[in-house]
């Protein structure tokens, strides 16, 4: 009969933006345990999360473990007997480790040989008791940003148990009875209030909200919707998706009450809505307002205030223009939320009158005055101080707008706007609020009266953070600042990536604490959307961009091999990203990312999606593969004239004449980016590219005649792959 498993662990509060993979965590992991020590479930495993536990119910666990069956072989049987017949101690000792005669034990033929072997047979525990065993290997499994020593450890011989926060209760239940296990405190933690955490039946509710009794008092339950009923009596909602509800809806309601509604910016510009869920267990909004005064602040410094330092909602009025008000998230049901609105009102009003404060004295100062005090923050220990680096992304944006853009008109401003790009990181604003940088100094230059595509240009040019299409910032918010904008994020990107590269900087597996790869995803999206957001239909390709960005530091140096490697992948990532294959993505990315531009690689993806189903292109694509491995090192004749007169069989002609009349309109098509005539075309060679591998023999005798095949062979390999190496699209 199978019962139902209900483990909470309930710890101090855990930070919430873990609780989302910590949530999954539990699940996979659990999951997996119970597979390990082979406890059968027809469901997976469900998880649920609040600020105070993490848990999990599988409905339905067998009551014993599945029998475990298994072959363990011994020694050779060349090994185990002696000429008369006799056992050896090898096969002594083997079978005496099982507690069986040597005459019990099988023969089992191996590609080795045959050996000795014996089958062994252990009988599946009760559930009941190995869950001890199940519940220590799943907190033993969780990882955490930031691990946590709290003094405590598991008699598993495997020393401390670390886990996000200390743990305080654990809730083990099995069909309703509670499954016997301790985690230990050192003895250096004992005392009259800290003792060993032993699983039982109680769980807690809300730390301050009660119906009857005391605050966060012990609830005792059997069943999982006994458990979650009760939490929910004592003002705990288990469910987050139904948390979140709860938000959305009062959000809702009180913004209507204000005459507005809750901030697009909530959504597009950070995670609040889905952080706030992770930070209550009892949601409850409470509306409250601000002097009007503040709203001649930027509406930047106000949103980013309100959202990012404080979980507040701004509200909007129907134009979209921010109210005097804001609406703010708590973690209980206020009989008087007056109150709490008030408190709320009397904190946000004093980091609004800071950041007044700040806002006048940063415009005392112009940008180009901050430039000498760059050199006093450092960027990086091996590459000098923002100062330097301002200085190198004002070259670079200016190199890039004059000769990578093919825009020289706008390389004055280009390179102004680089210069002064990091300026900001001096200013008052910007130490108080981080988030702002790049932001506040295209407020400023503003204010100053700077032409506006260099204010824009410092404003965005953090941007893009994402591959999407649709990431900001879009065409229409850059306007005509948008080559500028374009040139200095660049230049800032590249020379960051190149530079830390160069300095020994390199992301490791999941770790990327400089942001790397999000900058370098940042270059390949502006350069793969260039005609989009900045109506330039430039196909500029990675290599000088890369080479010219690593001047400053003397070159690639040792960091060329990695630095190419990692360029590839970001944009192997974004075009994955995009909904293309992974083989097509390997095509069109072929023979090193110098020679690539991701503009022209998004066009010949978009063009091999409305063709890789076509029986011709396959077709060529699979006899590449065969040209590729025969031309090995092989360099295509000057001109096809110079073979001519070598081929005579009909099959080679043929070849021969659909090459030179298909080469200028394959050329000819991708000079113009127009890469689905180009695929088409060289589809079109399909038929004659068959014959010619079923009717010639390539290798010939004749060392003349096999030397002009194969430049006619190379001929059409370097047609191909001057477009795309379509090999990649055939299946192995």
């Amino acid at each position: 009969m199978d019962r139902e498993l209900l483990v909470e662990i309930g710890c101090e509060e855990i930070p919430a933006s873990w609780l989302p993979g910590l949530t999954r965590q539990v699940g996979e992991q659990l999951d997996a345990r119970l597979k390990e020590f082979r406890l059968n479930t027809d469901a997976r495993t469900e998880t649920f999360s609040t600020p105070r536990r993490l848990t999990a119910r599988v409905a339905k666990l067998a009551e014993r473990q599945e029998d475990f069956e298994e072959l363990v072989t011994g020694p050779p049987v060349s090994a185990a007997f002696r000429p008369d017949g006799e056992a050896t101690p090898a096969a002594a000792g083997f079978a005496r480790k099982y507690n069986v005669d040597v005459s019990a034990l099988a023969r089992h033929e191996t590609p080795k040989g045959t050996y000795l072997a014996h089958r062994v047979h252990q009988r599946g525990k009760a559930t009941v008791d190995v869950l001890a065993d199940v519940m220590g290997s799943l907190l033993r499994s969780l990882t955490f940003p930031k691990q946590m020593r709290w003094d405590a450890y598991l008699e598993d011989g495997k020393g401390d148990l670390v886990f996000a926060r200390p743990i305080r209760w654990l809730v083990l239940l099995y069909g309703g009875r509670v499954v016997p296990f301790v985690i230990r405190r050192t003895e250096i933690a004992q005392g009259p209030t800290v003792q060993d955490i032993r699983s039982g039946s109680n769980t807690y509710g809300h730390r301050f909200l009660t119906t009857s009794g005391r605050a966060g008092r012990a609830i005792k339950v059997k069943t999982f919707d006994d458990y979650q009923t009760r939490l929910l009596e004592n003002f705990v909602i288990l469910d987050r998706p139904e948390r979140e509800s709860k938000i959305r809806r009062e959000l809702e309601m009180h913004a209507r009450k204000l005459g507005g509604r809750v901030s697009s910016l909530v959504a597009a510009q950070s995670s609040l809505l889905q952080e706030v869920p992770d930070l209550v267990e009892y949601p409850s909004v409470v509306a409250g307002h601000f002097p009007v005064e503040f709203l001649q602040l930027p509406e930047e410094v106000l949103t980013t205030t309100m959202i990012h330092h404080q979980h507040y909602f701004p509200v909007v009025d129907d134009e979209g223009k921010l109210k005097p008000a804001f609406l703010a998230v708590t973690n209980m049901q206020p009989e008087k939320p007056e109150i709490i609105a008030r408190n709320s009102e009397r904190v946000l009003t004093a980091r609004l009158r800071d950041a007044r404060f700040f806002y006048d004295e940063d415009r005392k100062t112009t940008l180009e005055s901050r430039i000498e005090r760059l050199s006093t923050i450092l960027f990086h220990k091996k590459l000098g101080s923002y100062k330097a680096k301002a200085e190198r992304v004002a070259q670079l944006a200016a190199w890039i707008a004059r000769d990578a853009f093919q825009r020289p008109d706008v390389a004055a401003h280009a390179e102004q706007a680089g210069r002064l790009c990091k300026a900001d990181l001096a200013t008052d604003m910007v130490r108080e609020l981080t988030e702002l940088q790049g932001t506040m100094g295209g407020i400023y230059a503003r204010a100053e009266g700077l032409p506006d595509d260099v204010g824009k240009a410092i404003y965005f040019h953090y941007l893009p953070v994402g591959v999407e299409a649709d990431a900001p910032p879009s065409a229409a918010q850059l306007g005509k600042a948008a080559v500028t904008w374009a040139a200095v994020s660049l230049a800032d990107k590249l020379d960051s990536v190149v530079g830390m590269f160069s300095a020994g900087e390199r992301p490791t597996g999941s770790r990327d604490p400089l942001g790397l790869r999000r900058q370098a995803q940042g270059a390949v999206k502006i350069l793969a959307d260039l005609p989009e957001l900045t109506g330039l239909n430039t196909r500029v390709t990675l290599g000088p961009l890369l080479a010219r960005a690593a001047e400053p530091f003397g070159g690639y140096g040792d960091s060329a091999p990695a630095l190419l490697t990692f360029m590839s992948d970001r944009l192997a990532y974004l075009l994955e990203q995009r909904g293309f294959d992974v083989r097509s993505v390997r095509a069109v990315i072929h023979g090193g990312i110098e020679q690539v531009s991701p503009l022209e690689a998004l066009r010949k993806l978009d063009a091999l999606s409305h063709l890789t189903g076509s029986p011709a292109l396959l077709g060529v694509a699979t006899l590449l593969k065969r040209v590729k491995n025969i031309t090995k090192g092989i360099a295509a004749p000057a001109s096809l004239e110079a073979v001519r007169a070598a081929l005579s069989e009909p099959a080679e002609r043929a070849l021969l004449g659909e090459l030179e009349t298909r080469a200028p309109v394959i050329r000819a098509a991708a000079g113009r980016g127009d890469y689905r005539e180009a695929f088409t075309a060289i589809a079109a060679l399909q038929p004659a590219v068959a014959t010619f591998f079923d009717d010639v023999l390539v290798m010939a005798e004749d060392e003349g005649l096999r030397a002009a095949r194969l430049g006619l062979v190379a001929t059409l390999r370097d047609l191909i792959l001057s477009i795309a190496d379509i090999s990649e699209i055939v299946n192995e």
